[in-house]
């Protein structure tokens, strides 16, 4: 036991090292491959060996239950804010007060991160909380959320009584972009900047949404140690740095007051080019000393002051507004706009995301408006210009029919978002293929992006019907597609119209309406046109079946354009109808069972049919009523908590086995 728990210290140690090169010194000695390969080998070994996980293991980042609440928690000392600069006159001013306490020292420039302030506090090492700002007194315990932003380390390089620092978490830019962007998709609001998105990223009560938001830290104070004696602001930052914490680089010692100002200046300009979004520069007396009997107000330390940055903000007119349609049906509204410079480019488009935001903010046709960019990057309208009206400006009304092919617009509840529910759209008809051919819908393997791409362009496919209009002679004819190919596509089409009901109900993409809840619905409504006549009272006694879910399948099957495309597949001679045995043995009933990690006899969504066929259900998440952990390859950390929980382990040898013994 001794040499394994040598091992995973070793994996351990090597982990750390290859999350500092790469997290905070940008840096990385390894490939992504070589990484992945360590970390899998220590979770083989942690979930061999349980008793040896600790709480600073590399993977341990995501871990615990949801919170219902985020716990609040007293900081040691107040948390104080800066009192703002805005020219060179403050700064003097500013430079004047030190210079009564303190004549010869220099200062520290750093550059002020625009994302959410966090304290983290570490025992022996070991982070053991993290909490928000707050009002500077009490802040919200994110413990569970921080451990999941792999720049923060869980253990430091040396093991100190006891460590508590400051620091900024943010959302770098692309991110943020690439995070608005999916929520926009999803027919939800998006963040208005990257700070929002960092705050809200960073208060979530599930640690696995915060794992998925990409975050990011920069650690600049220390506001309590034992062990080590500091005494100026260049040696906190070494010496956060040399602990294994994420220091920005850019920060600078300054002689004197005008050498910190020409910082602000070069920083002022070169701040649309940085990866992270900043609002300005903090300048911290660099010597502790003086700065005890500088003091402090009741809400800023007199040693520090933030020269802020004036916000970029431009007028143009709106000239005209753009509808498009997203590739997953999304309806959003674009500005067009008489161009201006800002930020360094020149901008004349600007996407308004939903016509809630125009409706809010009173945006009409013809206005003057207050135009940013949010997080350097995504020109936004910030407000129109009501008092330079004229009169001939326009409201701007929602569409109620899709701009491309003319369905009806549709609006769920609890979305912001339009959306065309035609699955024929040309607007979203490569992302309706591509779904309808996957492996949980129709399952017609060699059809993917890449095929699906060419099949549009040519003009092979104008709708999903076109699919089983498809021959070998015009298939071959694809780049990189032999006639060979072609035939295999052809057979894996003709045999994707024997699929069971479920699976065609899949294939649609219906808003709500997965593999599972297609499986539930077509046990109790066996044939594809009792759909059209389905009252939301049927669907709603179905189990499991909410309001939203009934909602978004009366919508669907109400769009005539569907119930056309339904009737031209139905010609191509798929399989409309749903068998269920209710006579056959039901040996599962009751059971439920969590699938993780991935298995090597057959997806896990032909797992799922299996046990469903045999009277089971399947769930996403592990709880106390868990009857079987369907253990796969690489299980992730569903397989701790039912260690935790006492739930049955069952390994695929032995699921196949059970399959074989009923004949499934």
């Amino acid at each position: 036991m001794l040499e394994i728990k040598a091992q995973i210290e070793n994996l351990r140690d090597e982990i750390r090292k290859h999350e500092y090169q790469y997290y905070v010194l940008d840096d990385p000695l390894v490939s992504d491959a070589e990484y992945d390969a360590l970390v899998r080998e220590l979770t083989r070994l942690e979930k061999k060996y349980p008793e040896l996980v600790s709480l600073d293991s590399p993977t341990q980042r995501v871990g615990g239950k949801a919170l219902e609440v985020l716990q609040p928690v007293r900081h040691r000392s107040t948390l104080l804010s800066l009192d703002n600069a805005f020219s060179l006159a403050d700064l003097h001013d500013f430079d004047r007060r030190i210079k009564k306490v303190d004549d010869s020292s220099g200062y520290m420039a750093e550059l002020k991160i625009d994302g959410l302030t966090v304290a983290l506090i570490y025992e022996d090492g070991i982070l053991i909380r993290a909490a928000t700002r707050g009002d500077g007194t009490i802040g919200e315990d994110v413990t569970l959320n921080v451990r999941t932003i792999k720049s923060i380390p869980l253990r430091l390089k040396q093991p100190l009584p006891r460590l508590e620092v400051r620091g900024e978490v943010y959302l770098p830019k692309n991110d943020f972009v690439r995070l608005n962007q999916e929520r926009e998709e999803r027919g939800e609001r998006v963040f208005a900047n990257p700070r929002n998105a960092a705050a809200g990223s960073l208060r979530q009560q599930d640690p696995g949404v915060t794992a998925g938001r990409a975050l990011a830290a920069f650690i600049y104070d220390i506001t309590y140690i034992e062990g080590v004696a500091i005494e100026t602001q260049q040696e906190t930052l070494a010496f956060l740095l040399a602990q294994g914490f994420p220091v920005n680089q850019e920060a600078s010692y300054c002689e004197n007051i005008e050498e910190v100002y020409d910082y602000c200046q070069r920083f002022e300009e070169r701040r649309h080019t940085l990866p992270y979004e900043i609002d300005g520069v903090v300048v911290k007396l660099n010597p502790f000393g003086p700065r005890q009997e500088l003091g402090q107000t009741a809400k800023s330390p007199r040693w520090a002051i933030a020269y802020k940055f004036l916000a970029e903000e431009k007028e143009t007119r709106l000239l005209d507004i753009e509808i498009n349609v997203g590739r997953t049906g999304i309806i959003a509204p674009t500005a067009i706009m008489e161009p201006v410079s800002l930020a360094g480019t020149t901008v004349s488009r600007a996407s308004l995301h939903n016509f809630d935001l125009i409706k809010d903010k009173d945006i009409r046709l013809g206005d003057l408006v207050l135009l940013h960019k949010a997080g350097d990057i995504i020109p936004e309208i910030i407000r129109p210009l009501p008092e330079k009206r004229n009169g001939d400006e326009q409201i701007i009304m929602p569409p109620e029919n899709c701009p491309v092919c003319a369905s009806r617009a549709v609006r769920f509840d609890g979305e912001v978002a339009l959306r065309c529910e035609n699955i024929n759209c040309p607007a979203r008809l490569k992302e309706s293929l591509i779904f309808f051919a996957s492996r949980p819908a129709m399952d017609i393997e060699g059809m993917g992006p890449a095929l699906v791409e060419q099949l549009v362009e040519r003009g092979l496919v104008g709708e999903i019907a076109d699919i089983y209009s498809l021959h070998g002679e015009a298939l071959a004819k694809i780049e990189r597609m032999g006639s060979k190919s072609a035939q295999n596509i052809i057979n894996a089409i003709e045999a994707s119209k024997k699929r069971p009901l479920h699976r065609l109900l899949t294939a649609l993409g219906i808003r709500h309406i997965g593999a599972k809840t297609a499986r539930i619905l077509t046990r109790e409504i066996n044939n594809l046109e009792d759909f059209y006549q389905v009252t939301e009272e049927q669907l709603l006694n179905i189990s499991e079946v909410g309001p939203k879910m009934a909602d978004s399948l009366l919508s669907f099957f109400a769009e005539s354009r569907n119930r056309a495309g339904l009737e031209r597949l139905k010609l191509a001679g798929l399989n409309m109808s749903e068998e269920n045995d209710d006579t056959g043995e039901q040996p599962l009933s009751g059971k439920t069972f969590v699938l993780s990690g991935a298995m090597k006899a057959m997806g896990r969504q032909e797992a799922s049919e299996k046990i469903e066929a045999l009277g089971g259900k399947t769930s996403g998440s592990v709880s106390k009523k868990t009857s079987y952990l369907l253990l796969g390859d690489e299980p992730g950390s569903k397989y701790d908590k039912a260690v935790q929980l006492g739930v049955t382990i069952m390994q695929e040898d032995e699921f196949l086995a059970l399959l074989q013994k009923y004949g499934k």
